[in-house]
């Protein structure tokens, strides 16, 4: 345990030690990257899973069947971020955060949040209901996804650490999470948007485009969210 003194001896070092940063090519473990001021420079997607009002499932109904509704929703939403080519990176309590690299990212990341969706409205929704035929739980949900580069380091202490993800992918991702609007499950920024393939941006029959133009109020720029869902193979 540090005292005061070595604490504030930590954290002059922390400032006044120079950056070595280096390209990745893949996205990094936490045993990539020295605690030290170490990086690795990333151009990713990052998806935000996130499971909508935890705080009144888990003070409107028990324990357990809280539990079993974090446990179906996370794992769906992780099994579909790898099965479209991403890589879980952190848990945080009711969402989980994805990374996807190379040159199809955002399609995928796309792709994986009209999935989610797909799993949330026709499989995971349906089951509960046929499971607990009283509950009035409904799960909701919300994906968003931003593409930037990012800066990966490692933080915490010897014994206890992990990574952080800095860059506005990150920020953005998770904020347009709170942008859950009614039907509109998927949110993505016009970064991710203007970067989908047309099999990612059009469906139906006939063609019609998935995603709906909106302004992001809170920061004044352009946006783009989606009701539709994607089954997955």
């Amino acid at each position: 345990m540090k005292t005061l003194p070595a604490l504030q001896q930590a954290i002059d070092a922390i400032l006044a030690t120079d950056w070595q940063r280096r390209k990745g090519v893949k996205v990094p473990e936490a045993e990539d990257v020295r605690l030290g001021n170490d990086a690795v420079e990333l151009d990713a997607t990052v998806l935000y899973a996130d499971l909508a009002d935890s705080t009144g499932l888990v003070q409107g109904f028990k324990d357990w069947f809280a539990a079993e509704i974090y446990k179906a929703y996370l794992m769906s939403a992780s099994e579909l971020i790898r099965n479209n080519g991403g890589v879980i990176t952190a848990f945080d309590g009711d969402r989980v955060m994805g990374v996807f690299i190379g040159d199809n990212k955002n399609s995928s990341a796309a792709r994986c949040a009209l999935q989610i969706n797909h799993i949330v409205t026709q499989e995971i929704n349906p089951r509960i209901k046929k499971r607990y035929a009283n509950t009035a739980y409904e799960l909701r949900q919300s994906v968003g996804i931003d593409t930037s580069s990012l800066l990966v380091a490692r933080t915490g202490v010897r014994g206890s650490n992990d990574l952080v993800w800095v860059g506005r992918a990150a920020n953005y991702a998770a904020k347009l999470c709170a942008l859950r609007d009614g039907p509109h499950a998927s949110i993505i920024t016009e970064a991710v948007y203007s970067r989908l393939t047309d099999k990612t941006k059009f469906g139906g029959n006939p063609l019609r485009n998935m995603w709906e133009k909106f302004t992001w109020d809170e920061l004044g720029i352009v946006a783009y969210r989606s009701s539709w869902r994607w089954q997955p193979e």
